[in-house]
């Protein structure tokens, strides 16, 4: 089990052009604090790229992985479920900050 806590993160928009997807579609690349004795662990730090996805009542995770900072290498590890909907709990909040910020 990886122990998450996400320390920052970076989020983007995501633009369809040509209208072929619905809902709105935002890109998270999170920042991680991951304990040394993790197998996950890194000197270089570690950080978790996904695509939330909100259409209509709908919100979920459609694709995630880990990355190592500095050699952008991705990491062959799964989220459990908890920390799955703990991700997911986190993109909500700052996807709707991201729209709020765009509007002002």
């Amino acid at each position: 089990m990886i122990c998450l806590n996400i320390t920052g993160h970076e989020v983007e928009k995501l633009e369809d052009p040509f209208g072929l997807l619905s809902g709105e579609r935002y890109e998270f690349f999170l920042e991680l604090e991951v304990d040394e004795e993790d197998e996950l662990f890194s000197e270089k730090g570690i950080g978790l790229k996904c695509i939330y996805v909100r259409d209509g009542n709908q919100e979920k995770i459609t694709s995630y992985h880990f990355f190592e900072h500095g050699t952008e290498k991705v990491l062959d590890f799964e989220l459990e479920d908890d920390e799955e909907e703990l991700v997911l709990t986190y993109c909500k909040k700052y996807a709707v900050e991201e729209v709020e910020e765009g509007i002002e």
